[in-house]
């Protein structure tokens, strides 16, 4: 059996398409918390992202201690600064406003747990750079995308219109959307679990 200790429905999604039959279970641990420790420990943020994909899969994996539990999160990071997923459109406005013109860099980690022993981890590190787009620009973005931008710590879905906000990235699409699943799958059939 295999768990996605995740609420997000775009690591479902990335998960279903490539084929793994899983089923998702979030893990509610405080996020805020841990990021603010680890920034204030002088930690990296991909350091912090692995330790949050980390604690999500041990919260599953202390129910299902058998299931082969997948734990993920995402850091951005622009310069020294961490944005996490904006609450309202007002602060997604912020964040497309800090970001544009910038290159800013996504921290993504992936890790499986099976009886409740780490049995593997991966952090992608794409970097994206956002065109000077106007204000106009992000005001209109943010309308036609309404609540959807706050699923993202940029703000952004490059699934849909986002990707307009961009004139240049490096590094995987599907780590950007918060889920290396190349290094995933390989994983997962070098373990055994999918052919």
């Amino acid at each position: 059996m295999i768990i996605l200790a995740s609420a997000s429905a775009t690591r479902a999604a990335i998960l279903r398409n490539a084929g793994v039959e899983f089923e998702a279970m979030p893990a509610h641990i405080d996020e805020a918390a841990i990021k603010h420790a680890g920034a204030a420990a002088g930690e990296a943020p991909g350091a912090v992202a692995q330790t949050l994909a980390r604690l999500k899969a041990q919260r599953i994996a202390a129910r299902l201690p058998d299931a082969l539990v997948i734990g993920a999160d995402q850091i951005l990071s622009v310069g020294d600064v961490w944005l996490d997923k904006p609450e309202s459109v007002t602060e997604a406005a912020d964040h497309l406003r800090r970001l544009r013109g910038q290159t800013h860099t996504l921290h993504t980690a992936v890790c499986c747990l099976r009886d409740r022993q780490m049995i593997w981890q991966h952090v992608a590190t794409p970097t994206l750079t956002m065109r000077a787009v106007p204000d106009d620009f992000i005001a209109d973005y943010l309308a036609a995308e309404g609540d959807d931008c706050l699923s993202s710590v940029g703000a952004y879905r490059l699934e849909g219109r986002g990707i307009q906000l961009f004139e240049r990235i490096d590094g995987d699409y599907f780590s950007i959307l918060g889920l290396p699943i190349l290094p995933l799958l390989g994983f997962l059939r070098q373990h055994g679990t999918l052919r």
